[in-house]
């Protein structure tokens, strides 16, 4: 009878927790217990708590959280649903016969990440949902876009610096961009194993944006900067909305064809908007669509997060880089905010700069909120919507550069 019970017990996921001839390790700790796997169950746990309490990023959190929660599911639950080996080899390409004589669930959802399946779908839908007109009617606006990417390449060079290899720090320098999908996008091709840790480390900061970025506004604008109330934008014609997305594909795909996913499908959901013929399609974009690979794309990149691949000093080093890269690029954009109201002789809101970062629209709204504090009657989101998605189109361009240049 006790040695049934030693089986079952042996058998089952608490049993799995106790290895005492192959001691666990994590940080360089070795133990007989698997308190790594407990952590990371914690760390799940955590996501849950701030996802469905706090309300950060729930859409995103959620899934993350959850396919993190099954992976790490001590024993064979755990084992059976992802295998890191079929995707991460040194041969460096998908084991399609392991797949399929012994793939999980996830292993075959992972697939959509590993191809680059899901992250230019997920471009769809943000193009099917982003008003493009405050870009259009400010094409200024672009610069400060353009100068919040500081933060992608101010990480870039701090991890080469921290010892990471080239093709990893470029990884962990589109963080900077504050776009989950673009920083799977580049990851998936150039540091697969450190996909959890990013991913992570992306949506974790893309959800506390109206916490880090506050501050740093305040840091380096003054209260008579802050309080500028700037013109209303021009209206923006229907043609101008329909030649924009296709202008913007074709001249970023000739120049930069590696971006050209990314980008492509952001301007054709854009362009099943404001076409005003395919209201079915931008409608499915926007919802089914979207929805259906934000689970998929969720869950999958949270089950990369197991305790072994989790659990090392460089994920700390990421989560570090990843907050001192929206740190810069804040700092970036609303520099570069100060430059132009100093040029334009104060008609523009450096606020705005901070918006360059592709958190959209909460990065505009941040800039709206610090606004409207110092000066009542200010309104600021439509003109910080220009630099917000002239910083998804800047992160894209980014990472088209990095996967140009280091895949």
């Amino acid at each position: 009878m006790l040695d049934a019970l030693k089986g079952l017990f042996n058998s089952s996921g608490f049993g799995a927790l106790y290895n005492a001839e192959e001691p666990f390790e994590y940080f360089g700790i070795k133990s007989s217990f698997d308190f790594g796997t407990i952590i990371m169950l914690l760390v799940a746990c955590l996501l849950f708590y701030l996802a469905i309490v706090k309300k950060f990023e729930p859409l995103l959190l959620i899934p993350i959280a959850f396919g993190m929660l099954l992976v790490n599911i001590p024993g064979p639950i755990g084992d059976s649903v992802y295998h890191s080996d079929i995707f991460i080899n040194p041969t460096g390409h998908i084991d399609w016969a392991a797949l399929g004589e012994g793939g999980g669930l996830i292993d075959y959802l992972y697939l959509g990440v590993k191809l680059g399946i899901y992250p230019p779908l997920i471009f769809l839908g943000v193009g099917a949902m982003t008003d493009f007109k405050p870009l259009i009617a400010n094409p200024k606006s672009l610069l400060l876009g353009a100068a919040a990417q500081l933060g992608v390449f101010a990480a870039f060079f701090g991890a080469i610096m921290l010892g990471f290899s080239i093709s990893e720090a470029a990884s962990i320098g589109i963080i900077g961009g504050a776009d989950g999908p673009t920083a799977i996008y580049v990851t998936k091709t150039l540091a697969p194993n450190l996909l959890g840790a990013i991913a992570i480390a992306a949506y974790s900061y893309m959800a506390l944006v109206p916490f880090i970025q506050p501050p740093i506004m305040k840091a380096f604008t003054s209260k008579k900067e802050r309080q500028i109330v700037m013109g209303q934008l021009r209206t923006v014609s229907k043609t101008e909305e329909i030649i924009f997305p296709i202008v913007v594909a074709l001249v970023v795909s000739i120049i930069l064809p590696s971006s050209a996913a990314l980008v492509g499908m952001l301007m054709l959901g854009n362009l099943l908007k404001v076409c005003g013929v395919a209201e079915r399609l931008s409608k499915t974009a926007q919802n089914e669509l979207m929805n259906i690979v934000t689970i998929l794309l969720g869950v999958s990149v949270g089950a990369t997060a197991s305790a072994a691949n989790f659990l090392k000093t460089q994920t700390l080093l990421i989560i570090v880089l990843g907050l001192c890269a929206f740190a810069v690029a804040t700092f970036g954009g609303v520099i570069f905010g100060k430059l132009m109201c100093f040029i334009t002789r104060g008609k523009i809101n450096p606020l705005i700069g901070s918006a360059g970062v592709s958190a959209v629209p909460m990065a505009a709204r941040v800039s709206q909120t610090v606004g409207q504090k110092e000066n009542p009657a200010n309104f600021l989101l439509m003109h910080a919507m220009g630099p917000n998605v002239a910083g998804v189109i800047g992160s894209a361009v980014a990472a088209g550069v990095f996967l140009a240049m280091f895949s």
